[in-house]
C-alpha cells in the first residue's frame, strides 16, 4: 500500500508547482526538540547553498512548537529571534499552542493541554508542578506562575502566528482542512485539530495540495493532493522539512532520513 501511494505522488507531483526561482522549505511538528530544528536548519542552510539561482525562499513552520519535547522555552525564543539568513518565515499556529494560549487566556482549565504536552512546556519554562491541579485555586495559581514564567515575546509570538499560508499550487495548514469547503470558509477548530474527516478524504481541497502535520507518520507521507511532514520528532528524532521548487518535492530530515 505504502509503494503505492508514492507511485502515485510521483506521477501527481508534476502537477502543482511554486513559480520559477521561488524556494519552499516546510518544516513539521518540532514539540519542544530544539536539538533537531537546529540540526535541520543547518541541513536546510547547506541544501540552499546548492542552489544559488533561488530568487526567492521561504520557511513555513507547521506548528505545535512547543509541549512533549524538553525545550519548548528554547524553541520558542529561537524562532522568534533568530531568523535564517537569506529566508523569510511563515509560523503557522498549531493546536498546542491554541491550547497553551487558552489556559493563559483562562479559556480552559487546563487539564487537556497538561495531559499531552503541557507539563514538558511548564519545566521548560521553570514552572515547578508538584502536582495536578485539583480545584479552582490551584489551576488560577499555576496559571499565574506561568504568566510570570513566560517571556510577553514569547506569547506575543504565538498570538501572531497564522491558521494557513499559500504558496501557488499549495497550502500550509498544520493539521488539515475540512473536505468540501474553499479555504476562505475553514473553520479554525478544523485548521488546527481535523484528523480522521481529513485523512479519509481523496480531494480534500481541489486545486491546491494541502501540507500538514499534526498526525504522525513514520515517514513523510506524499499522496499527491496532500503531504503529512509530522514525523513524530518528539519521539523518533526524525525532524522533517518539505522542499518545493518549481515542480519538485524533496524531503529531508534528521536522523539520515
Amino acid at each position: 500500500m505504502l509503494k503505492h501511494w508514492f507511485r502515485r505522488s510521483a506521477s501527481e507531483a508534476v502537477v502543482a508547482s511554486v513559480a520559477a526561482g521561488r524556494a519552499v522549505y516546510a518544516i513539521g511538528d518540532i514539540h519542544g526538540r530544539l536539538d533537531l530544528m537546529l540540526q535541520l536548519l543547518e541541513l536546510i542552510t547547506k541544501d540552499a547553498d546548492r542552489h544559488p539561482g533561488d530568487l526567492e525562499r521561504k520557511l513555513v513552520f507547521l506548528g505545535d512548537y512547543v509541549d512533549r519535547g524538553p525545550e519548548s522555552r528554547g524553541v520558542v525564543e529561537v524562532l522568534r529571534s533568530r531568523p535564517l539568513p537569506g529566508f523569510t518565515s511563515v509560523f503557522l499556529l498549531g493546536n498546542h499552542e491554541e491550547a497553551m494560549l487558552d489556559f493563559l487566556d483562562g479559556r480552559s482549565d487546563g487539564m487537556g493541554w497538561l495531559s499531552y504536552g503541557g507539563l514538558e512546556t511548564l519545566v521548560s519554562y521553570g514552572v515547578p508542578l508538584h502536582a495536578l491541579p485539583t480545584n479552582g485555586a490551584s489551576i488560577v495559581e499555576l496559571r499565574e506562575a506561568l504568566h510570570a514564567a513566560v517571556p510577553a515575546a514569547h506569547v506575543d509570538f504565538m498570538r501572531n502566528c497564522t491558521l494557513s499560508h499559500c504558496e501557488d499550487d499549495y497550502v500550509f495548514v498544520h493539521a488539515g482542512v475540512r473536505p468540501g469547503r474553499p479555504l476562505a470558509m475553514q473553520q479554525r477548530n478544523d485548521l488546527l485539530w481535523i484528523r480522521e474527516d481529513f485523512l479519509r478524504a481523496t480531494s480534500p481541497l481541489p486545486g491546491k495540495v494541502v501540507v500538514h502535520g499534526h498526525t504522525i507518520c513514520d515517514v513523510p507521507q506524499d499522496l499527491g493532493y496532500r503531504i503529512d511532514i509530522d514525523t513524530g520528532a518528539f519521539v523518533s528524532g526524525r525532524l522533517t522539512c518539505l522542499i518545493l521548487r518549481n515542480h519538485s518535492r524533496r524531503f529531508l530530515a534528521t536522523g539520515g532520513q
